[in-house]
């Protein structure tokens, strides 16, 4: 038995489908488990909120080759955060702690997140609203 469920609620397609087809525009753009779209569209992100949100530059400095090119250039004059892949989970947060500390950088927050079916479908589709998702 297969049930068909169509939602723009990215969060009910998570928690009940076994399978999910990302549609833009009626062309399939993706189609997996949500745990494989998931890891395709980048897996682990360490989030680093400083203090100070003008301390976003210095953030990026003391981080240095620990943030790829493609996140150092995503930051803008507007960003209160940095964000990073973190392939290795908890020791790529560790080593950000530790550069961090070292530049005595304060923090307000600092966490790993896996993406969610939000974020793999903006980094499918460049929208930020489901045109339609298949479950």
């Amino acid at each position: 038995i297969a049930t068909l469920l169509t939602t723009q609620y990215l969060e009910e397609a998570d928690a009940l489908s076994d399978r999910i087809i990302v549609i833009d525009h009626g062309t399939i753009v993706a189609e997996g488990t949500a745990d494989d779209l998931k890891e395709r569209t980048g897996g682990t992100v360490c989030e680093i909120v400083p203090s100070d949100p003008a301390d976003v530059r210095a953030i990026a400095d003391a981080l240095g080759a620990l943030l790829p090119e493609a996140s150092r250039a995503a930051i803008t004059p507007e960003s209160d955060r940095v964000s990073m892949p973190a392939p290795d989970g908890p020791d790529t947060l560790s080593a950000a702690l530790v550069r961090l500390n070292a530049a005595d950088i304060r923090l307000a927050d600092i966490a790993l997140r896996r993406p969610s079916l939000d974020d793999v479908f903006l980094a499918l589709t460049g929208q930020h609203v489901p045109h339609e998702v298949v479950s």
